[in-house]
């Protein structure tokens, strides 16, 4: 063989490699465990779900599915962790929209919508404004004209300052020309007892205070879904009450930047299998949720849309010296 075809040929042949070898990972995927982080504690409502989702997916990759708790940051320790893992396809993360505020509150050097392999939008969350069942307010239209009625006196509580609840409080408040009072807590254990206590006056939250309105103890005054949460059908939503909100922190799974489409894919439509079988969406209903299903190119999107309008409400909030 002469020279010139022989370094045509090795180039060739090295070519041909290259290309064979992504294929055949995308092939064997998955040909090991794959690690979901989990943005909350273990325990709660979402790690039970997730623990369904991955009992659902492990026999359809044919690997484990692990779930991996990783609290901390409200909610936001799982992704930051994301961004130091390979782009393979073995480690992903459930990514809470408080992601998105992190340019906002924090100095961080990243890009909390570019930084992601966006793989499929899964749930959200139910919330709800409730007050004790003894309160001289008895609907949303109380709570309103007691808040007009007395400024800044309304205080009412969620589970921190920059979390969901508490910024869509401040949203409804500014479209109504009202000010209520925010007390951050540390999460529902220290709301209960305050809001039993005669502490607050009202709380903001998920609905997992929805045992306490079930017994008597609270007053639901309204959700904040897109229709009527199943288990408290007579709480009006906010849009019904005139307030063109609809607040259900949807989240789903995402890997590294940079992740093979291939295998973006192939993760999409197993997971997708695994949330839409019967027992998942069973375990969600007991937490009032929905399947809020995104593609790839949705939840991306989606996320484009909330970093921005996250921005517009904490800007708004820091120009008027409530947060810092």
């Amino acid at each position: 063989m002469q020279r010139r075809d022989f370094i045509r040929f090795a180039g060739a042949a090295a070519a041909t490699s290259s290309i064979a070898g992504p294929l055949h990972a995308q092939a064997n995927f998955p040909s090991q465990p794959i690690k979901l982080l989990l943005a909350f504690a273990a325990g709660g409502s979402t790690d039970a779900m997730f623990r369904v989702m991955a009992e659902n997916a492990s026999p359809l990759f044919g690997q484990p599915v692990i779930v991996d708790a990783k609290p901390g940051g409200g909610g936001t320790m799982a992704g930051q962790l994301l961004l130091q893992a390979k782009p393979d396809g073995y480690t992903l993360a459930q990514l809470p929209i408080s992601v998105f505020r992190l340019p906002y509150t924090q100095k961080i050097t990243w890009n909390p919508v570019t930084e992601f392999s966006y793989v499929i939008g899964i749930t959200g969350y139910s919330f709800g404004i409730a007050v004790p069942a003894d309160s001289p307010i008895k609907s949303w239209a109380d709570l309103v004209a007691w808040a007009k009625a007395n400024p800044g006196k309304l205080t009412y509580a969620t589970s921190g300052i920059y979390t969901t609840p508490h910024l869509t409080m401040e949203d409804i408040s500014h479209r109504l020309g009202i000010e209520m009072n925010h007390i951050p807590y540390k999460g529902m254990a220290e709301i209960i007892p305050a809001i039993l206590g005669g502490q607050v006056m009202a709380i903001a939250d998920s609905i997992g205070f929805g045992p306490h309105v079930l017994s008597g103890k609270l007053r639901l005054l309204c959700t904040w879904g897109a229709t009527r949460a199943k288990k408290f059908p007579d709480a009006p939503t906010l849009t019904e009450l005139g307030i063109p909100i609809v607040q259900n922190s949807p989240y789903g799974l995402v890997g590294p930047k940079g992740m093979d489409p291939a295998i973006v894919k192939k993760l999409h439509d197993t997971f997708k299998r695994a949330i839409e079988m019967n027992n998942h969406i069973e375990v969600m209903g007991r937490y009032d949720q929905e399947l809020l299903y995104m593609s790839p190119e949705q939840y991306r999107k989606f996320a484009e849309d909330t970093m921005a309008r996250e921005k517009v409400v904490i800007e708004r909030l820091k120009a008027m010296g409530k947060v810092t």
